[in-house]
């Protein structure tokens, strides 16, 4: 099966989407950790990820809060679980490690749940950036702390009506 893949820009930096034909299968932002790189029997296509970077566009705007995407990401059965109970977390809101563990049957997995989260391929649309710690801080983020903060921190502005669609201030580097 091929693998094909396009980047875009986005406020938080450039990224690396990759998909089957059928589905997305990674979303890579530029000096993320466990980041992917192009392969080279990899084949390039705008095409294949129109549906994907409209989303992605209208999520920055302020003008979506829930993705509708074929998704396939790669990853055990706990590893599916998580990325799963991950994009039942709603926009705006965030969750502990331990309560996700809890939400999803394994009451004394907060680590486990933390590597799965760290593995997650799919950032921002799998949405781990809304994992935080038990005290409310925020830990591990394979896209870096201060990129997941700027998450959050949109996201909360967004959802609680601070800023109108299409005025936020993710434009600013990150870096």
């Amino acid at each position: 099966m091929s693998t094909w893949y396009c980047h875009i820009d986005s406020p938080l930096g450039r990224l690396l989407l990759t998909g089957n034909g059928e589905a997305l299968t990674r979303l890579h932002m530029n000096r993320q950790k466990y980041a992917e790189r192009v392969g080279a029997t990899w084949r390039r296509d705008e095409g294949q990820f129109a549906g994907a970077r409209e989303q992605i566009a209208a999520y920055f705007a302020g003008d979506l809060t829930t993705f509708d995407l074929s998704l396939a990401p790669t990853g055990s059965e706990f590893q599916q679980r998580v990325w799963q109970a991950l994009r039942d977390i709603g926009f705006g809101r965030t969750e502990s490690y331990g309560a996700l563990a809890r939400r999803i049957g394994h009451p004394d997995g907060a680590r486990a749940v933390g590597a799965a989260n760290g593995c997650n391929p799919i950032g921002i649309i799998i949405h781990c950036h809304r994992v935080i710690g038990a005290n409310g801080s925020l830990t591990g983020y394979g896209g870096g702390i201060e990129r997941k903060r700027r998450l959050l921190e949109y996201e909360a502005r967004t959802a609680g009506g601070l800023q109108p669609a299409g005025a936020v201030d993710l434009q600013t580097s990150l870096f």
